[in-house]
């Protein structure tokens, strides 16, 4: 796997607080050697350690969630270049990021009162810490788009966290990068959105 060993996190734990962290994932099917790809929020549930997600019945992939596909999912923590002028020590430029990268088996649920259920829990995380607002199960706009929706779970085969962080560096170089990563992720946030809206 790359990138190399001291770049690699395989603390499960870590790797479930990515994705907790960062849910939208970039799910990714195989079709007669083309790829499908979707990006999707996809919920961790911790009793039996399966992703849960939903997709819209006319996306193409959807018929490629079921029937024990196999899937490939990614998901991204921050990330950001890093210019050797933050180092008290010589380096080159590089780039800092959190991955998560899975496989897995997808099983698609047909029940409703599943679905609708899920889709509730769903937006009870989303919605944390501050839960603004409640996704009632009586809502009828809620009722009304079950039928387009499908709900799939993913029974995770492998995993691997790509965690690049300048961890091979000096300490204080190491909290330098830490302290970049922090502050470029801000800027960039701010800078596109002041370019785009």
């Amino acid at each position: 796997m790359y990138p190399p060993q001291k770049h690699q996190d395989n603390d499960k734990n870590h790797l479930i607080e990515v994705i907790k962290t960062y849910p939208l994932a970039t799910v990714i099917s195989v079709k007669d050697n083309t790829p499908l790809i979707t990006h999707l929020p996809l919920i961790y549930r911790e009793e039996d350690g399966k992703l849960i997600g939903h997709i819209d019945i006319y996306n193409p992939q959807t018929n490629l969630l079921k029937d024990k596909n196999k899937v490939t999912v990614l998901f991204s923590g921050p990330e950001c270049y890093i210019s050797p002028s933050i180092y008290t020590t010589t380096q080159l430029p590089t780039w800092n990021y959190i991955k998560v990268h899975l496989t897995g088996t997808v099983t698609q649920i047909e029940n409703k009162a599943e679905l609708k259920q899920s889709l509730i829990t769903m937006t009870q995380f989303l919605e944390a810490p501050d839960h603004k607002y409640t996704l009632e199960a009586d809502n009828p706009r809620l009722d009304k788009n079950l039928e387009y929706i499908k709900l799939f779970e993913i029974s995770i085969d492998t995993w691997e966290g790509k965690f690049k962080l300048s961890q091979d560096k000096k300490p204080k170089d190491k909290a330098n990068a830490r302290q970049e990563l922090l502050r470029a992720n801000q800027q960039s946030i701010t800078h596109f959105l002041d370019k785009i809206f």
